[in-house]
């Protein structure tokens, strides 16, 4: 049985670093919303309250069921979970007298506690709460303060339980790592054994004892999700997974032919359907993205379905869910209230009647990856940068014409390229080319032109919710505008996106 910690959620929006961190340290962990998680069995070791944006002195404030957690296994407040802990068992919690956010020093550290194990005083920590407390219970113990913040942390007496009123699981806190190993390898007892290499192993044997010799459709996508869902199937049932790759039309120039060629040099069952044409015939013409990505969707059914079709006696549907959908989907504030519409398989189970099998939806993205090298997917496979469900049909605003595809896929060709022949590829963590619905003059030669504007947008980023933009080197952004505008007909314009998320957004559209 995989031992485990239970992170409780209490709305913050630092709850999954938590989990990343945890996983970090080789501990397998899962969220679960404070009010809705599972009564703990052997396999649970500890049990972490996150922060949240509410007080526990709101009319109804988040609180969680303790019972049989609390004095039973470790528990460790975070933040909120640690006022918690406080105002529900006779102490007080009262506002701050200034917001304390940003970063301070535990000036005073009772290292001798397991919970400050070789943490020295004056470490740095990262407060983000309006609230402090302003007294704790008799049976409660100071191990750790701040100049502003008597009670940073503490210990119930004679029982394993923790609570701290700073961030761990942030960058700012220096030490926040070492914090929460010394919690749940010292305290709870875990032993470091989740790790890309026993999760594929684990995975592989539960997806055969879940699938049996039933038959699974998948349909790939070319990116690192569907690739890793594809081949942990194909470790588990083999030619009972039959993968179906469709080109839209809107992937990047002769990508179709490339992946396709290297899912069926890896062994996999994948069959490759040239669709361009009944993806481009319906988008002709089209301008508003949002009508863009509902005719992407509905004809990737309908093809989908129809070469599902050929493939007799299926009964799974598998999908590349990662756990960040699923932590979304039973979030504190409820399910997410849209689907977005370019979902490709969104409808297919119930249209096909098909049960769905989920292999990555307990891994993080950046985990996907280290299983896919494990399973030993190549780097042209697993370092590819996220591409959007609707591909090219988002980067070209405006009407949507086969010669302006055309124009988008060459410029955006030698973007990418450039940045792989130039060792930049890596350090980005997306890019691509926009062509804008605007024309600029220029001139070439003796000649006045009236074309196209392009937009190169490069980011950094770990997880696509926030992003920076890429300080690419000027050089190489003057030789690529160069390349483009003297090879791609029809584009005069070449300009760079420096603007960040938030406040925009990495795609245009």
């Amino acid at each position: 049985m995989q031992e485990k910690i239970l992170i409780l959620d209490f709305g913050s929006q630092y709850t999954q670093l938590i989990a990343r961190r945890i996983r970090e340290i080789n501990v397998y962990c899962e969220i679960y919303p404070f009010n809705h998680f599972p009564d703990p069995d052997e396999s649970v070791k500890g049990v972490i309250l996150s922060g949240s944006p509410s007080s526990v002195r709101d009319k109804n404030p988040p609180t969680p069921e303790l019972s049989k957690i609390k004095g039973t296994i470790p528990l460790l407040g975070v933040c909120y979970g640690a006022q918690h802990l406080v105002h529900s068992y006779g102490g007080e919690v009262l506002p701050s007298k200034n917001r304390e956010y940003g970063r301070a020093k535990l000036i005073s550290v009772n290292n001798s506690n397991p919970l400050f194990s070789k943490i020295d005083s004056g470490t740095q920590i990262w407060m983000s709460h309006a609230d402090t407390i302003a007294r704790i219970p008799e049976s409660y113990e100071i191990i750790g303060s701040t100049i502003d913040v008597k009670a940073g942390a503490f210990q119930i007496k004679d029982e394993n339980t923790w609570g701290i009123q700073f961030h761990p699981e942030v960058y700012h806190t220096t030490e926040g790592t070492q914090i929460l190993k010394n919690f749940v390898v010292g305290i709870c007892g875990c032993s470091q054994d989740w790790t890309p290499d026993s999760f594929a192993e684990i995975a592989i044997k539960n997806l055969q004892t879940q699938l049996g010799n039933d038959k699974v459709l998948l349909g790939l996508s070319g990116g690192v999700d569907s690739s890793v869902a594809a081949f942990l199937l194909h470790k588990a049932i083999g030619k009972n997974l039959t993968c179906i790759f469709v080109d839209n039309g809107l992937l990047r120039k002769n990508e179709f032919k490339k992946v396709l060629e290297s899912y069926l040099g890896l062994g996999l069952n994948v069959k490759g359907v040239d669709a361009a044409d009944k993806f481009l015939n319906q988008l002709e013409g089209v301008s508003d993205p949002e009508t863009k990505r509902k005719i992407i969707g509905r004809v990737f059914i309908e093809v989908f379905d129809e070469e599902a079709r050929k493939v007799k006696d299926v009964k799974w549907l598998a999908q590349g869910t990662i756990y960040p959908d699923v932590i979304e989907s039973v979030s504190v504030n409820g399910p997410s209230a849209t689907i977005k519409s370019h979902h490709n398989v969104g409808g297919l189970p119930e249209k096909m009647h098909l049960k769905v099998v989920e292999p990555l939806r307990l891994l993080f993205k950046d985990e996907v990856r280290r299983v896919g090298h494990a399973l030993g997917l190549p780097d042209f496979i697993l370092k590819r940068h996220p591409f959007p469900g609707p591909g090219l049909a988002i980067r070209l605003l405006g009407k949507m014409t086969r010669e302006k595809l055309e124009i988008l896929k060459e410029a955006d060709d030698i973007f990418i390229e450039g940045l792989k022949k130039n060792g930049l590829y890596d350090s980005v963590w997306q890019a691509g080319v926009i062509l804008l619905p605007v024309q600029s003059v220029g001139v070439m030669g003796d000649e006045r032109t009236y074309e196209n504007a392009v937009v190169l947008r490069a980011v950094t980023s770990t997880d696509g919710m926030t992003a920076d933009w890429s300080h690419l080197p000027y050089e190489f952004l003057g030789a690529i505008s160069n390349e483009i505008i003297n090879k791609v007909k029809g584009i005069n314009r070449v300009v760079f996106d420096i603007s960040s998320k938030p406040p925009s957004t990495i795609e245009w559209e």
